[in-house]
């Protein structure tokens, strides 16, 4: 009669540590990116955005055109002896990532207020545009003064990138090589998260006129990714991914001591054996 209430809390104490062993086990559930894409099918996206020029963006401006002579007016190369021209500054040349010797690529700078300096034409105002708008303005202004009749202007980004710090495994500077560059690209470029980095709260630090905006992504989300405004990523970002709790617990000896499925075996088996000796 006395061994009954005993046995009732051995039963009772061992169900909740095998309980809590359980609990310990368990699968996380904030690893899996995109738990939600199989429901997605068909979902309407958000229209893809380009960068727009901001002062001190660099970018590179090629007019090519069937007449040899009205294009070397406007060539934006030069060689490693001749002197800059309005101001740009200029980078070694690279065909297929390699230098190509003596010639180099004159970078324009967009000042302060938004302008560069292009050669015949002077100042233009391209901030707020798209490369291809700049292109096409270039194009349309030589056409119209009646300076090349058939040109092909080509404008490609030189300075633009993002940063990534955090829990990812190549934290640093990203360069951005395309439009249309989204926080997956940034991510894939920076090695992927690491398995303590915090899927489901990345965050996107912006500059939008003078005010700082910050965003937040939930990548185990399909659609809140896709939709947020901070997927498509804009030139100076800065993307952060903070640790999750089981990293922020190792930042204190033996703080994941109690969130290990071993610990609480290793108490489980010693309250079985204390129980039994006291039952017998």
């Amino acid at each position: 009669m006395i061994k009954k209430p005993s046995i009732q809390l051995f039963h009772h104490g061992t169900a909740m540590i095998l309980l809590a062993c359980l609990c310990a086990c368990a699968a996380p559930k904030d690893i899996a990116y995109f738990q939600d894409a199989e429901a997605l099918n068909n979902m309407a996206l958000q229209a893809e955005r380009q960068f727009r020029l901001r002062p001190e963006d660099k970018i590179n401006i090629v007019v090519n055109s069937s007449n040899p002579m009205l294009e070397q007016q406007f060539t934006l190369t030069t060689s490693t002896n001749s002197s800059n021209i309005l101001g740009a500054e200029t980078t070694p040349k690279t065909t297929a990532g390699k230098s190509s010797g003596n010639s180099q690529v004159i970078a324009y700078t967009v000042d302060e207020q938004g302008t560069i300096n292009f050669p015949v034409l002077g100042k233009i105002n391209v901030a707020g545009m798209t490369r291809g708008e700049v292109a096409d303005y270039i194009k349309d202004r030589l056409i119209a003064r009646e300076l090349v009749t058939d040109p092909i202007v080509t404008v490609e980004y030189l300075n633009l990138s993002v940063k990534v710090m955090g829990e990812v495994k190549q934290p640093g500077i990203i360069t951005i090589t395309k439009d249309h560059f989204t926080i997956l690209d940034a991510l894939s470029q920076a090695g992927d998260l690491t398995i303590d980095g915090n899927r489901c709260n990345v965050m996107v630090n912006r500059n939008v006129d003078g005010a700082n905006r910050v965003y937040y992504i939930d990548l185990t989300n399909m659609q809140q990714t896709l939709l947020s405004p901070a997927y498509y990523l804009e030139q100076n970002d800065l993307v952060y991914v903070s640790p999750n709790e089981k990293r922020k617990r190792e930042s204190t000896p033996t703080s994941n001591a109690f969130h290990t499925p071993y610990l609480w075996m290793s108490i489980a088996s010693f309250l079985v054996t204390i129980t039994a000796l006291i039952l017998r």
